[in-house]
């Protein structure tokens, strides 16, 4: 990874900004960041050594432009075709401009720019929905071969699924706040982006937890050379085609607490087994009924990313579908949600038996109440 800043200094637009970093650090060094001004790495991707080679190589990885600033900075007008045009020479590199100006985009590109250029990445931030929902819309129709989201302090809970369905963004990074007065990040907040990441294979990057991360309830302070490496050791990123879910350490709900859970979600009290179902049962007997649910579970929720994730178990048609919706064992996004079982993650035997069992506990008690015999079953109904 190589670090590009042509300029340096900024003007904060919105929420984001508030805390900015490079405000923060300037103010140390009594430097106003306000004031932007171009520096002495302006020209660093064509910057040659005493052999005519170039400084920068392609194995130094992707270059990061502009971390002090912003590319599509109007202040910057005056500077940017030159970079154009240092860009367009060194094709052999990566380059990622992470910009909160998107809406400027198009106004600041070369007459030559076609429909993108391969070796440019745009990263749109965005830090919570209001500016999700302004600037993704942009990123998305602008002629960018390249696109990615970074949500970056991210201040709420952002939902980008239907701008991930388009299958035009590559990856989205999401992240805490640094700095004493960071607002709180709520893993939540990241887990549920990073469902959404698996469900329409993105790829997806928990870069940092931020200063202030909330988890299970509780508020953690993170000292700042940990927020990387906690945020790393988590291990939800997600990277499509690689189990790295595997080495994400949960610990599924005890039975009370899942019960007493789902006694609070109205949809899941809705579902019920009426008499076609306890005739089912009774006819087939709970040990085919458990296999039925064995083999849905293995078909329909152990793959990685499984095929109509959210739509795969219908409402109706079988005892262990409207077992799986009232136990929230009906799809992939509630299994994390209410079970802790991460997305992305191929279900292992012990994870599909938790599942299978989980689905059958409900079945049973719900039968018994019904007038299901246990001796439908080698084994006893629980509670």
């Amino acid at each position: 990874m190589s670090i590009w800043n042509p300029w340096h200094g900024c003007k904060k637009i919105s929420p984001g900004c508030v805390n900015c970093y490079v405000y923060r650090r300037d103010e140390s060094i009594g430097k106003n960041a306000s004031e932007v001004s171009k520096t002495g790495d302006f020209d660093l991707p064509v910057k040659k050594t005493r052999t005519g080679e170039y400084k920068l190589k392609k194995e130094d990885g992707v270059v990061y432009s502009c971390m002090t600033s912003d590319f599509f900075l109007k202040e910057a007008d005056i500077w940017r075709d030159k970079c154009w045009d240092m860009i367009k020479e060194r094709k052999d590199l990566e380059f990622h401009i992470i910009t909160k100006r998107i809406d400027r985009f198009e106004a600041c590109i070369p007459e030559d720019w076609g429909d993108g250029w391969e070796n440019v990445t745009i990263c749109s931030t965005c830090e919570n929905q209001d500016r999700a929902d302004y600037r993704i819309p942009i990123l998305l129709k602008s002629p960018i071969k390249h696109r990615q989201i970074i949500m970056e302090p991210m201040l709420e809970e952002i939902k980008i699924d239907k701008y991930l369905e388009t299958g035009l963004i590559e990856q989205v990074t999401c992240g805490g706040e640094s700095g004493d007065n960071a607002r709180v990040c709520d893993f939540n907040w990241i887990k549920e982006v990073r469902r959404e990441c698996v469900r329409t294979n993105t790829r997806f990057y928990f870069k940092q937890t931020g200063a202030f991360f909330k988890k299970d309830g509780q508020i953690y302070k993170i000292d700042r050379k940990d927020q990387l490496k906690q945020a790393d050791k988590s291990h939800y990123s997600y990277i499509p085609g690689t189990n790295e879910a595997e080495k994400i350490v949960y610990n599924t709900p005890s039975k009370e607490n899942l019960l007493n859970r789902l006694k609070q979600s109205k949809f899941r009290q809705n579902f019920y087994l009426n008499e076609e179902d306890i005739q089912y049962i009774k006819d087939k007997g709970l040990d085919k009924i458990r296999e039925h649910a064995k083999d849905f579970v293995k078909d329909r929720l152990s793959a990685q990313n499984p095929d109509n994730d959210g739509k795969q178990t219908p409402m109706r048609g079988h005892p262990v579908f409207k077992a799986q919706h009232a136990t929230a064992t009906c799809c992939r996004s509630c299994l994390e949600k209410w079970h802790n079982i991460p997305s992305g993650k191929i279900l292992n035997e012990k994870d599909q038996e938790y599942i299978t069992e989980t689905i059958m506990d409900w079945i049973k008690t719900h039968g018994r109440d019904l007038g299901i015999s246990h001796q439908n079953s080698q084994r006893e109904f629980t509670s």
